[in-house]
C-alpha cells in the first residue's frame, strides 16, 4: 500500500464483527465501522479534509488561518491540515475539557481561543453569545479566514455520504443494515450515512445516541444541544437515545479488553447504546432470522485518560472514588428531590432580607469572568463534585443557590446536597440564561 500523501489514506476504514458471545445478541451480526483507523486518529478526518480540500489553494495565497469551532477531533485534523500547506490553525471554543486534546492541539501548532460561550456548542439564535457573535465575524466580507463551519457546512454530511456510508454497503456485499448506529456531535456522520443507507434500502432503521442530561462523553451533545446544531435533523433518527459517561466507559472498556479494539469513550457509547438497542429487537426474532446492524468507532483511546481518570479511577490503578457522586442521580430523582427557583423568586431570595442565600455559579471561568450574578462564587461542577464527595462543602446554616448554563447540572446538585442534609438549597430554573433573559442584574469582571 503506497501513497503520495498522508490524505490519500483517509478513509476506507475496516468493518469488523463483533464477537457474539461479547454482545450476547443472538440473531444480530454486530459490526463496528474502525474509523479509529484514520490517519489523524478519528472519524473527523473525513469532513475536515472534505470541507478544507477545495478551499486550501486559495487560503496559502491570502496566508489566511484555518478556524473552526472545535475543542476536539475536527481541531487536531484541521490542525495538521493546515501545517501540510504552510498555513496556521486556530481553535475557537467556550471549554476545552479534555487536557490530552488540548496538549495535543498546542503541539501541533494550533492557537486555542476559549470564549465564554452559554453553552458547549454554538446556538445561532442567542445573538449575545461571543461564540455566536465570533461565527458571524468569520462570515463577514475581508475575513482573513477559512473558517470550515463544520456545524452547518453539508460537505460535512458529503463527506460521509461519498465515504463512510458507502463503504459500509460494499463491505455487507452489496446490501445496508438492518440497523445503522451513530453517536450525534456535528450530525454529519449519522446524516450522511444514513442518507446512503436508505437510499439502498429505505426500511433501514438509524438509532442516534446523545448524551445524558448534565452528563459530558467527549464528541457527544445532549438531547438539547444537538438542537443547536445546523445539520441536525430530527427525522433522520427512527431513535434517540441517550447515554452516560460511565456507560460509555463500560463500553469502552469492552471494546478494549474483549474485542481488541481501542476505542475511546464516544465508540465506546455507541456500542453500549447499540447493544442495550438491540437486545430489544432480538428478543423478538425467532428460528434462522438475521439481522446486520452497524455502529462507528470514532476514535482511539489514549486522548481520554484523564477523562476516564476522573470518572473511574480506580481502572487506572488509583482508588476508587468514595463519597457521592452527582453522576448516581437520575433526571427523575433530581427532580423529584430538589428544589428550583424561578429567575423573579431568585432575585427576591438574593436582594431581601437576612438571611440571604449563598450564591454559587457551577460554569466555567470563563464564562463566569463574562457575566454573572454580583456576589455569587465561581466552583466548576467538576471541582464541586470532587468537593461534594467529601460531604457537604458549606455551612447548612445558610441557605444556597446554585447556577449553571440552564438549570439543569445545579438541579442535580441540588439534589445530592439536599440528600446530604443540607435543609435549604435550591437550583435556580433556566439557569443564567433563564436568569438573563428574565432581565436580572448580571455583571462582568
Amino acid at each position: 500500500m503506497r501513497y503520495d500523501s498522508i490524505v490519500d489514506a483517509i478513509g476506507d476504514t475496516p468493518l469488523v464483527r463483533i464477537d457474539p458471545s461479547v454482545h450476547g445478541l443472538r440473531h444480530i451480526d454486530l459490526y463496528a465501522k474502525l474509523e479509529m483507523l484514520n490517519p489523524f486518529g478519528s472519524v473527523k478526518d473525513r469532513p475536515a479534509w472534505h470541507m478544507a480540500r477545495p478551499l486550501l489553494e486559495a487560503a496559502a495565497d491570502r496566508e489566511s488561518t484555518v478556524v473552526e469551532l472545535s475543542s476536539g477531533n475536527t481541531a487536531k485534523a484541521l490542525a495538521l491540515l493546515a501545517g501540510m500547506h504552510g498555513l496556521r490553525f486556530k481553535s475557537v471554543t467556550n471549554r476545552m475539557r479534555v487536557p490530552e486534546v488540548k496538549d495535543l492541539l498546542l503541539l501541533l501548532g494550533a492557537e486555542i481561543e476559549e470564549l465564554p460561550g452559554r453553552s458547549e456548542c454554538l446556538d445561532p439564535t442567542d445573538t449575545d453569545d461571543p461564540l455566536t457573535r465570533f461565527h458571524q465575524a468569520l462570515s463577514e466580507p475581508g475575513s482573513t479566514y477559512l473558517h470550515t463551519d463544520q456545524y452547518y457546512n453539508p460537505r460535512n454530511v458529503e463527506a460521509h455520504a461519498t465515504g463512510t456510508g458507502p463503504e459500509i454497503v460494499a463491505d455487507l456485499g452489496g446490501r445496508a443494515p438492518d440497523w445503522f448506529v451513530a453517536c450525534v456531535g456535528t450530525a454529519g456522520s449519522s446524516t450522511g450515512v444514513a442518507q446512503v443507507l436508505r437510499a439502498s434500502d429505505p426500511s433501514v432503521r438509524v438509532l442516534g445516541l446523545v448524551a445524558d442530561k448534565s452528563d459530558f462523553v467527549p464528541g457527544i451533545r445532549t438531547i438539547d444541544e444537538v438542537h443547536q446544531v445546523g445539520l441536525f435533523d430530527p427525522g433522520t433518527y427512527d431513535a434517540i437515545e441517550s447515554v452516560t459517561s460511565q456507560e460509555a466507559i463500560d463500553g469502552m472498556l469492552t471494546l478494549i479488553r474483549r474485542c481488541g479494539l481501542l476505542s475511546g469513550p464516544t465508540g465506546g457509547a455507541a456500542y453500549h447504546g447499540a447493544v442495550r438497542h438491540l437486545r430489544g429487537v432480538d428478543a423478538e426474532l425467532t428460528g434462522d432470522e438475521r439481522r446486520v446492524a452497524v455502529f462507528i468507532v470514532c476514535d482511539r483511546a489514549e486522548s481520554y485518560l484523564s477523562y476516564v481518570r476522573s470518572r473511574r479511577p480506580d481502572l487506572l490503578g488509583a482508588p476508587a472514588a468514595a463519597g457521592p457522586s452527582v453522576s448516581a442521580l437520575g433526571e427523575a430523582e433530581a427532580r423529584e428531590t430538589a428544589k428550583a427557583v424561578e429567575a423573579d423568586e431568585a432575585l427576591e431570595w438574593i436582594t431581601g432580607p437576612e438571611p440571604r442565600p449563598l450564591v454559587v455559579d457551577l460554569r466555567g471561568p470563563h464564562a463566569y469572568a463574562a457575566l454573572h450574578i454580583a456576589g455569587s462564587v465561581n466552583i466548576v461542577d467538576e471541582l464541586f463534585d470532587e468537593l461534594v464527595r467529601t460531604g457537604l462543602p458549606f455551612s447548612k446554616s445558610r441557605p444556597v443557590l446554585l447556577a449553571c448554563p440552564v438549570g439543569e447540572k445545579s438541579l442535580r446538585y441540588a439534589a445530592l446536597l439536599t440528600r446530604l442534609g443540607h435543609p435549604d438549597v435550591r437550583s435556580l430554573a433556566g439557569g443564567i440564561v433563564g436568569w438573563r433573559d428574565a432581565g436580572a442584574p448580571l455583571v462582568r469582571e
